[in-house]
């Protein structure tokens, strides 16, 4: 199967891929339950499909998605949904719910595979296990685009040319990996215009992290070698580099260059810190990722280590949701696929069980990596040994999340009753704004959920109609646009919850007028079920003062100091001030870098740099002649014709 740049599956509504058959059999009625609306609406589409490979995706009277699933034969598999009397009480449920589906045919069974995991990803189904992780894995990344090489973190797609190593576990991770590299082969940290600006060496040099190419203390066939060194050392050829550094400081001594020896000494002693700051015990192992599975009361979890050349890169626990009902051989293969959707899978990948679609996973693996790649369960040696401490692993990590579980349910608990509530609220939204004077106004929506924030459904809203330092005529905006799209997406107020379209708790950062303009705002679009709830600093502006809570009546409540339901509601407060700060100032930026060419259609960021440098200004472009654009460099005369009809729309 093909991959993007990014080293995913490419869109598969591409039509050079894939022939996705939209089924349009919907079955008329209620969106209630029903089993035998359900099984109508499947038994409708089976009798379009034929027994080829591909993916199926049910979806309910709104069109949400229920379930992903794939198939070898996508007709027997589907068929398989209308033997209710055969499903588990899970499957029916979904049935019940199901009034369409749709159909993505695919040339084989682990091409089905590798697309089933990235529409998972993409709708997030209900009745698939889901890996609940919403961060991109950090790479380190060598890039090959100059003379004289970056090493740099890296996140995202990966376009840029260069060699990428990793994953890594976390930002943390790769920081001090770079760190240690930096004093082992004194490569470049700094972005390319730093370094074309410079005429002495930076502090870098100073401290023995950069070789400083930017001012020629090194050649670049020297520079080469260093290069060469840490593509050996982060490939895996970690002795040998460490052979070689020793031998040339040997050499250095015999030649009494002394001062040259005591450099590579330190960076010797950088490959040990290196070497002696793995967590695990990856010797032997060669490339690899781990996962251990550990499951208690219903809830499971995952431990993943990361090993590339024998060296630990960090280790992460995951804890899948929507497991119920399923084997845990199961859930691994789920997650598995779901995990190198987006990550490129090692050349071994060690479990800690049988998985029945081993052979299929490898398959898809191996089409999606372009190298063989192996799943086994190791059975003795370094690598049986690394599992069990993988197995350990998960064992305290999922201990740790079930007894934070624990403490978040009870503080939901304490929640629903200071705010009288009827249960603990599964979502909960937090507002605030940000502005200068009523300059570069931003508002910003934060929502947590019983597992945490939920990033991923973070919103910015940039204010359009106050013009003045006006907090209420902001926030009343907020309220109107977020609840606007609720009654447009669900007017009946039937979803809710963490995943939903309605909160079941709004927070608002602000006092009696902040909550007199929500509450006043939400009356008149005819919402009155929702919650509300506003936090104003206490007297002393601080974690130590009392932080007041305003009701939409007009009462006001205040917790004790050392409440941990008050911290807690301290901490949403901290992260929507995090959020809301974080956009206003990205909005200031992008108005300080701003330029009136930006407004000319057609005018991208090489033609208003090309314009900039030939003549210096954009209020000399907007004077120049015709002639005069048309010979600007990078500028052709269709573009140049452009710009000066822009300036002049009347001729």
């Amino acid at each position: 199967m093909s991959r993007t740049e990014a080293g995913s599956p490419p869109d598969p509504r591409g039509a050079e891929r894939f022939n996705e058959e939209r089924a349009t059999f919907v079955v008329k009625g209620s969106s209630q339950p029903d089993l035998a609306a359900g099984v109508a609406a499947i038994r409708d589409t089976v009798k379009t499909l034929k027994p080829v490979p591909g993916v199926y995706r049910m979806l309910d009277a709104r069109g949400d998605v229920l379930y992903v699933g794939k198939a070898r034969a996508l007709k027997n598999r589907v068929t398989n949904y209308t033997q209710v009397q055969n499903l588990t009480n899970r499957l029916q449920r979904m049935v019940s719910q199901t009034r369409r589906m749709e159909i993505v045919t695919t040339n084989s069974e682990a091409e089905a595979l590798l697309l089933e995991a990235q529409l998972i990803k993409r709708y997030r189904p209900a009745y698939n296990v889901l890996l609940r992780d919403d961060k991109s894995f950090p790479f380190i990344l060598l890039r090959a685009d100059h003379d004289f090489p970056r090493i740099m973190k890296h996140r995202g797609a990966r376009r840029a040319k260069g060699n990428y190593y990793g994953p890594f576990a976390s930002a943390g991770s790769v920081n001090t990996t770079i760190n240690a590299l930096q004093k082992l082969f004194l490569l470049r940290s700094c972005t390319d215009g730093f370094f074309s600006r410079r005429d002495r060496p930076c502090l870098l040099y100073q401290i023995k992290r950069c070789s400083a190419p930017c001012v020629g203390r090194i050649d670049e066939a020297g520079y080469a070698e260093l290069v060469q060194q840490a593509k050996d050392f982060l490939g895996g050829k970690s002795g040998a580099v460490q052979a070689q550094i020793e031998a040339q400081m040997e050499q250095a001594a015999a030649a009494l260059d002394f001062e040259r020896a005591a450099m590579l000494r330190d960076r010797l002693r950088a490959a040990t810190a290196i070497q002696g700051s793995q967590a695990i015990n990856a010797a032997g192992v060669g490339d690899a990722d781990v996962f251990a599975m550990a499951s208690k009361g219903g809830h499971i979890g995952v431990q993943a280590f990361f090993v590339r050349g024998g060296q630990n890169w960090g280790h992460r626990a995951f804890f899948p949701s929507h497991t119920d009902g399923l084997s845990e051989a199961e859930v691994m293969s789920s997650f598995l696929a779901q995990f190198y959707e987006e990550v490129p899978p090692a050349k071994n990948i060690l479990v800690d069980r049988d998985l029945p679609d081993r052979d299929l996973l490898q398959e898809a693996f191996c089409e999606a990596a372009g190298h063989r790649v192996d799943i086994s369960v190791p059975q003795r040696g370094d690598r049986r040994r690394l599992m069990e401490q993988a197995s350990r692993n998960a064992v305290e990590a999922l201990d740790r999340r079930l007894a934070e579980s624990g403490t978040r349910a009870q503080i939901g608990r304490q929640l629903a009753e200071f705010l009288e509530l009827p249960e603990p609220p599964q979502r909960i939204e937090v507002y605030d704004n940000s502005h200068i004077q009523g300059a570069k106004a931003v508002g910003a929506m934060i929502v947590a959920g019983p597992e945490g924030f939920v990033k991923g459904q973070y919103r910015k809203f940039n204010i359009r109609s106050a013009q003045t330092n006006d907090d209420f005529g902001m926030m009343r905006e907020v309220m109107q646009r977020r609840f606007a799209r609720a009654l447009e997406n669900d007017p009946d107020h039937t979803t809710s919850g963490e995943d939903g379209t309605w909160p079941d708790l709004v927070l608002i950062d602000g006092g009696k007028g902040q909550m007199s303009t929500v509450r006043d705002t939400l009356e008149e679009m005819g919402i009155e079920d929702v919650p509300l709830i506003a936090i104003a600093k206490g007297p002393h502006h601080g974690r130590e003062g009392r932080e007041v809570f305003h009701f939409p009546d007009g009462r006001e409540k205040t917790l004790p100091v050392n409440s941990p339901l008050l911290f807690y509601l301290q901490t949403l407060r901290d992260e929507v001030h995090r959020y809301v700060i974080g956009a206003h100032r990205a909005k200031r930026s992008r108005a300080i870098t701003a330029s009136p060419l930006d407004e000319i259609p057609g005018i991208g960021p090489n033609r208003k740099r090309a314009l900039l440098l030939h003549f210096g200004t954009a209020g000399k472009v907007r004077a120049a002649a015709l002639e005069d654009l048309k010979r600007t460099p990078g500028i052709s005369a269709g573009v140049a014709q452009k710009i000066w009809d822009f300036y002049h729309p009347g001729g």
